[in-house]
């Protein structure tokens, strides 16, 4: 299937890949920053954004859409579920990523009793259940989730309700198939295989992905890297989006 994307700039190609609920257009304003220097894809994953919807049963079924749309190699950013995704992609089909760049990412969302930087089960199962009741609800109090304790925590907010819906509604399938890789996929041994070049950048107030995930990470990924932005939550390219353009830029030029 063919994806929804936004290209801007001229360079090395960078694909960003937004989270759950979202769509490409999250990425807008650090998208213009980086297209003095690569050229920026942001994508609508299936069921999002300008995207149509596509059968959303497995973090493959979203790697295999990405690696149709791009056939060469490219560099990939992926924010909280497009981080997982990326991290897939990239242990998948290591000659067509070249370089990571991991956003509040974690191996795991769901605790488990040898993973304790997850959010416990029920919560997520209670998320899937006010989904069939009210999506909009809920994607807006994911949104809250996201920006909670963050710097401008009341301002990014209104700016990220405003994005929600601005490219139409998300497909139901799409939002239930996505949670449901939220709520199930452990990545834990598939990072050990990841050995591209990698950034971590985690948010020092991060609740629903806190930074240990990130620097578990970088443990067991062979050539990683965290930065962790003080007085961001888990949307760090929103709250401090130039030193945000910046980390990705010096990584991306220099490793």
């Amino acid at each position: 299937m063919s994806l929804h994307v936004e290209t801007k700039g001229r360079g090395a190609p960078l694909v960003l890949i937004h989270g759950w609920g979202m769509h490409g257009g999250v990425w807008r304003d650090v998208a213009e920053k980086l297209a003095d220097e690569f050229c920026v894809h942001s994508v609508d994953l299936p069921g999002f954004g300008a995207s149509a919807a596509l059968p959303i049963t497995h973090l493959d079924s979203l790697v295999e859409s990405l690696s149709e749309q791009f056939t060469s190699s490219v560099n990939v950013c992926g924010w909280s579920l497009g981080g997982q995704v990326a991290m897939h992609w990239a242990a998948r089909e290591p000659a067509k990523v070249n370089k990571l760049v991991l956003v509040t990412t974690t191996p795991c969302f769901t605790e488990h009793d040898d993973w304790l930087f997850g959010l416990p089960g029920e919560v997520l199962e209670k998320f899937a259940a006010e989904l069939e009741q009210n999506h909009a609800t809920t994607l807006r109090r994911f949104i809250s989730l996201q920006l909670r304790g963050s710097e401008k925590e009341r301002e990014l907010l209104t700016k990220l309700r405003e994005q929600l819906f601005s490219r139409g509604e998300p497909d139901m399938n799409a939002l239930r198939g996505g949670l449901a890789i939220l709520r199930d996929a452990d990545q834990r041994s598939e990072a050990v295989q990841i050995q591209q070049p990698t950034l971590l950048i985690a948010g020092q107030r991060d609740k629903l992905t806190p930074p240990e995930a990130s620097y578990y990470l970088a443990e067991v990924i062979p050539n990683a890297q965290v930065v962790e932005i003080e007085g961001a939550a888990h949307a760090p390219f929103l709250s401090h989006p130039d030193m945000f353009v910046s980390h990705v830029r010096v990584f991306l030029k220099n490793n």
